[in-house]
């Protein structure tokens, strides 16, 4: 009796797994579905030689789930494979997209199939495209859609850049205007510049010359150019004093530069015989055999002012202490972030960063520079204001615990 139940049992278990086989494939098979908002279309913004592929999320998307693409030149094939990758990977809320060019659907993902080793697309030609998607026991795939790549004119993604250039120029020649009609508009004190009437005033005054360096770097570094236009300030007021001036160089290129400089400065100030050719002198481009020659300058001739500016390396500590040493009154200006403690210490004035690029702006009192300082500052001030208000949207997030103010942030984090 017992035999028969279990056989009976055996046969009814068999019965069921006959009967829900079939059952349970239809049911996979129903869950793994192809995405219907599958859709291929040419690439936006790019150079060309590009497609983009974009889907909705599927209902049972998971770790399992991977999808490839398949690429043809004809719609009856042959597909070649390109890519393949898991669910979770090329998801457009995860990219670096800026919103404006998002694709409608947050949760979409989005793919771009690029010219490369595997498929070389060309501009101009009709190709097929299809996705499929796997879990490892069963396949579904879109059915063929075509595109053909093209370039295009305008990078959508960088009209944020066209946006600020615009209202930046459109600042700068706002600036520049109210600057030609009154050029000594108010720009904030900075003491390094103040000195400089001083500096000279006492060189005049002790009859003592005026030591002036531009640096050590070449034409095309910002800050020797910053020093040569200060130069040009300085030689004016210099020649109206009938001050001496000493410019050693290590730069034949910025020797010949600033000679031109001096010797137009003396002529504007109506002085063009005080002009010396030899106020503008080479040493040699040897870093330490020209800081050694500078020193023995300072040293024997003990110049009542000397001004330190442009961009320097190691010999900063070495030629700003002997300034000390021999009396001075020190000026000094440079970028290099880690020469500027050295100049901090050992001088009276230290123009830091920005402030020797302005250096020009505040002796001159030229309308252009003016005006384009200020417009710079106006973009500063813009662009903390940007930064604080993120900041207070972040930190507002984080105390009410909503994603409102983060989508506010995102506004922001684009728009750069």
């Amino acid at each position: 009796m017992f035999r028969i139940r279990e056989r009976v049992v055996s046969i009814g278990f068999a019965i069921v797994v006959v009967f829900l086989s079939p059952l349970s494939g239809a049911i996979a098979q129903a869950q793994l579905q192809a995405p219907q908002s599958f859709r291929v279309m040419d690439t936006f913004d790019d150079g060309g030689r590009s497609l983009t592929l974009g889907w909705s999320a599927l209902p049972r998307d998971g770790s399992s789930i991977q999808y490839r693409v398949l690429i043809a030149e004809s719609m009856d094939g042959p597909y070649q494979e390109v890519a393949v990758f898991p669910e979770d990977q090329h998801v457009q809320k995860d990219m670096k997209i800026p919103w404006w060019t998002r694709l409608p659907a947050q949760d979409d993902h989005r793919f771009y199939l690029r010219s490369g080793d595997q498929f070389s697309l060309e501009d101009g030609t009709l190709y097929w495209v299809k996705l499929a998607i796997s879990d490892g026991m069963h396949v579904a795939e879109t059915r063929p859609l075509s595109a053909t790549p093209h370039p295009n004119l305008f990078n959508r993604a960088q009209a944020n850049n066209l946006l600020l250039l615009i209202l930046f120029t459109a600042a700068v020649l706002f600036s520049i205007r109210r600057a030609r009609k009154n050029p000594h508009r108010f720009l904030r004190r900075i003491a390094g510049l103040d000195a400089v009437e001083e500096a000279i005033g006492r060189a005049t005054e002790m009859g003592k010359p005026i030591l002036y360096l531009t640096g050590s770097a070449s034409m095309d570094n910002p800050s020797t150019i910053a020093a040569t236009v200060v130069l040009s300030e300085v030689a004016k007021k210099v020649s109206t004093y009938e001050t001496g001036l000493i410019v050693p160089h290590r730069d034949p290129i910025v020797l010949a530069i600033c000679q031109e400089i001096t010797k137009e400065a003396y002529t504007q100030m109506g002085h063009p015989d005080a002009y010396s050719p030899e106020m503008n002198f080479y040493i040699t481009d040897d870093q330490f055999s020209y800081t050694a020659a500078v020193q023995g300058i300072m040293l024997r001739e003990r110049p009542a002012a000397i001004f330190l500016l442009g961009y320097y390396y190691a010999e900063s500590l070495l030629l700003a202490e002997t300034g000390h040493e021999a009396g001075a009154i020190q000026i000094a200006g440079t970028d290099a972030d880690h020469q500027l403690p050295f100049f901090v210490i050992a001088c009276d004035y230290t123009l830091m960063g920005e402030e020797l690029y302005a250096a020009s702006a505040y002796l001159s009192r030229e309308p252009v520079l003016v005006g384009t300082l200020r417009a710079q500052d106006v973009g500063k001030a813009v662009l903390l204001g940007a930064l604080t208000i993120g900041a207070a949207l972040l930190t507002a997030g984080e105390i009410f615990h909503t994603e409102m103010f983060t989508y506010a942030v995102q506004v922001f984090s684009d728009f750069k």
